[in-house]
């Protein structure tokens, strides 16, 4: 695009360029409204522009074009001006300037500015990469510093507890007293329930960071079933109704591993928290599939999360209850999980009404296995 209001001027950089063998369409503008509406409809990769327009000049574009975040090369094509002005516009932003009087000049001016810009865009994108990993790592030293000291509590607490509880019992069987023993199983069975449910939590956190992602056509419904099953071990999960309404999205693609890791997490949650207080306590699985995702509504009718807490839930080692066993990783695992496929987990409660996730599948990663 060029600021110019000599058509004749115009002509001339244009026959410059062309006999330098550059190919180029250029655009000629020479009032403020006109710079304005070009550069937001026809995205220049170059202004040029002269220096004096009637009610215009170069200083004033040169802000408009900046101002508006636009890091087009901006190169004054002017007649005589002075040094002082020149580092001026050099300063106010300017890539360079070229005097009308020595046209040849302009070509290889115009070269050097996309050059440079070119190089400043990759270094800006290669700063923001750099920027954006040192974010990263320094979110995943925070978070392995709290990952070994909250496992190794967690690991720790129920093993300090069985050997109390042996060390209890022994005393108890050297006096010939077995009475409470029938107790102290009881509360041996939950200390390692609770070091079973930990191991299991860090290894799918170990896993979802490690293993490749795969692709698989998976039948959704028999996927969620076979989760619910997994679960009929947990207090609460005797009586508990399932139903699942899949809408015809029955079959999706996305990867079977990381999915049942999701799913058994939030199911798990709401066995967990299911309210005794009701005749009847449910699970309702809606699935709903369209051509960029899938998703999967969870509803229970348990006792809810406090809005103090909602928040937080998905924070690494969180747990607003201590009816959990685990080590509080449950729905951090399955937002990390769902995040390295590339959807997105949220959740919306009601104390003492219910709790319900939305998980969003992606569908684009399969779309040339469908058929």
């Amino acid at each position: 695009m060029i600021l110019e209001d000599i058509p004749e001027d115009a002509g001339l950089v244009e026959r410059t360029l062309r006999k330098d063998g550059i190919s180029f369409t250029l655009s000629r503008v020479d009032t403020q409204e006109e710079f304005i509406a070009s550069l937001r409809d026809l995205e220049p990769d170059v202004i040029l522009s002269d220096h004096l327009l009637p009610q215009f000049n170069s200083a004033q574009a040169l802000k408009i074009c900046r101002r508006a975040g636009f890091q087009i090369p901006f190169i004054l094509v002017t007649g005589t001006v002075s040094e002082e002005f020149a580092v001026s516009c050099l300063k106010m932003g300017a890539d360079d300037y070229v005097l009308k009087a020595n046209l040849s000049r302009l070509p290889s001016a115009i070269t050097t500015a996309l050059r440079q810009r070119e190089e400043e865009r990759k270094r800006k994108s290669a700063e923001k990469v750099l920027r954006q990993q040192n974010e990263e790592l320094i979110k995943i030293n925070r978070e392995l510093d709290h990952f070994v000291y909250s496992t190794s509590h967690n690991l720790r607490a129920p093993l300090m507890s069985l050997l109390g509880l042996l060390n209890i019992a022994k005393k108890d069987l050297s006096e010939n007293d077995t009475r409470n023993f029938l107790d102290y199983f009881r509360m041996m069975n939950e200390s390692i329930s609770k070091l079973d449910e930990t191991l299991k939590e860090i290894i799918d956190y170990s896993k979802n960071a490690r293993i490749e992602i795969l692709n698989e056509k998976i039948n959704i419904r028999k996927l969620l079933t076979d989760c619910f099953e997994k679960l009929n071990y947990l207090e609460g999960a005797e009586g508990m109704e399932i139903e699942i309404y899949d809408n015809n999205a029955e079959m999706i693609y996305s990867d079977s591993y990381r999915l049942t890791v999701i799913f058994t997490n939030v199911l798990s949650n709401s066995i967990k928290y299911k309210d005794f207080d009701k005749p009847k306590s449910f699970v309702r699985i809606g699935v709903n599939s369209e051509n960029e995702k899938t998703t999967v509504l969870v509803k229970d009718n348990g006792v809810g999360i406090h809005p103090q807490y909602l928040p937080h839930i998905f924070e690494m080692f969180y747990r607003a209850n201590e009816k959990s066993h685990g080590a509080g990783l449950g729905l951090y695992i399955a937002k990390e999980t769902i995040g390295n496929l590339g959807g997105t987990i949220s959740v919306e409660s009601t104390l003492h009404a219910g709790t319900t996730f939305k998980i969003e599948i992606p569908n684009s990663l399969a779309s040339d296995l469908r058929t």
